[in-house]
Formats: C-alpha cells, structure tokens, sequence
C-alpha cells in the first residue's frame, strides 16, 4: 500500500481482512492515476457540486466523516442488534471509503474550480466507483455499496452495509444542501 493512501486513508487499518484492505487501496491508486486531481485537491475542493461555489468542507472532509459515522453506527447496531442483524464491518469501512472514488473521474478542475467533467457528463460516480472497484478484485458485496450509495441505489434491494453507508453519506450531506437561507 502505498504511503500517499495510507495518508490520505488512514482509516484503512480499520479493515482487519488485509487482501480487502489492499484491494481498496489499489482503487485509490488507480482512481488517482486516472484522475487529473491530486491528493493536494481533494484536500481543498468542495465534496459536491450541488450546494454552489461557497461550499468549505472539502471532498476530504466529508469522505472522512462518512466513514466514521458509518462505522460508529454499524458499530452501535452489533451492540443493539447482536446476531439479529450481522453487519460486516470490513465491508462497511471499504465501501464507506470507496463510496466516492469514481468523483475522481467525474469531476475536473477549469480555472481553479471543480467541474464536472465530460467523463463525469456520461457516467456518475457509483458506475464509475464500481468499475474502478472492480478492476482492483474488490469482492462484489462491496461494490454493491458503491453502487447502491446514492440515489441510483433507490432502485435496488441494499444489503444492510450498504443502507449504513448510504444513510452516513446522507446524513452528512443534505444537511447542507436543504439549510435554509436566512
């Protein structure tokens, strides 16, 4: 694994299977060779295009977030839930950190700005996250997270990581899309 990941990530080391660990890695790595974004701007642009040009959390922020909150919550549902409701948290913690790494062809810098791109004009990022996913051997019950994240995922039966991981990315999302305007 290389470093820049780990430094970007460090919530791999919470996925204790090491092959899947190093599987999700590699996705980064192929998402960054691809991508015209550096580690540097995902660290300053906005997480989304959709809440306008004044938007300060950046793209790192929020990924970051919705991988705690979505272990924090998988976690309180194995201690409410116990064996009625197995939650695998290896694939919580990789689908939460996949869950956006297709923006990183989606999205593109013109004149400072992130923009879509006109890869990201034809396919949104749960298809191009799952592609990517899967060119690196991820297992398909995690690329089912990827692909069920976002609203395309409304089409589909979500396994229950992947409703955790959608609720997280969520929650942590139209907050600042619906605040109202005072």
């Amino acid at each position: 694994m290389k470093k820049e990941i780990l430094e970007l990530w460090p919530e791999l080391m919470w996925i204790k299977d090491e092959d899947l660990r190093e599987k999700t890695a590699k996705t980064w790595e192929l998402a960054l060779s691809k991508s015209v974004l550096s580690v540097e701007d995902l660290n300053t642009i906005p997480f989304t295009l959709l809440c306008g040009p004044d938007l300060k959390v950046s793209f790192m922020a929020h990924k970051r977030c919705v991988v705690h909150v979505a272990y924090e919550s998988a976690l309180k549902m194995q201690e409410f839930f116990k064996d009625e409701l197995p939650v695998n948290m290896d694939y919580v913690v990789a689908g939460a950190i996949l869950a956006d790494v297709g923006k990183l062809l989606e999205y593109e810098l013109k004149d400072g700005k992130s923009v879509v791109s006109s890869y990201g004009a034809y396919l949104r990022h749960p298809f191009s996250g799952v592609s990517l996913a899967e060119q690196c051997g991820v297992p398909a019950e995690v690329c089912h997270i990827i692909a069920a994240h976002a609203g395309e995922g409304n089409l589909i039966k979500r396994s229950t990581e992947a409703y955790v991981v959608h609720h997280a990315d969520f929650m942590t999302f139209l907050p600042f899309k619906d605040r109202l305007k005072v």
